[in-house]
């Protein structure tokens, strides 16, 4: 049995991207605030966010009602990873228009998967 309404999962790849921007932590939270507001996002607590040592980038991530939204920035490279996890249908967000603005990305890749869940799952007793 798969659910009516089944959640997704955004995968993406910047590149080209402005270095100073990628290490510099208001940036990427301005980046978590706009998708966070643009689709209605709930967080449940502060996003955690680390900053490695130069010439390293960030990693951040906050927890949301519908799942998560993690970062990771490689300033060296110009490039970061964003993904988003939706346990409930969400519109799609505006990646390759909004990432060059954002974080001076020159080029995205935004796959986005359908995650269908089977169900009912059943514990069965004495199963691990």
């Amino acid at each position: 049995m798969r659910l009516e309404h089944p959640g997704c999962v955004w995968i993406v790849a910047a590149y080209g991207c402005a270095p100073v921007r990628l290490a510099d932590p208001a940036s990427l939270h301005a980046l978590f605030d706009a998708i966070i507001a643009d689709l209605a996002l709930h967080p449940v607590a502060p996003a955690l966010w680390h900053q490695f040592p130069a010439p390293g980038g960030i990693t951040g991530m906050v927890m949301l009602a519908e799942s998560h939204l993690t970062v990771h920035t490689f300033p060296e490279h110009g490039s970061a990873c964003l993904n988003l996890f939706c346990c409930t249908p969400r519109a799609a967000w505006p990646w390759r228009e909004r990432l060059p603005a954002l974080l001076g990305a020159e080029q995205v890749d935004a796959r986005q998967l359908s995650r269908e869940y089977v169900g009912p799952l059943v514990a069965t007793p004495g199963a691990r």
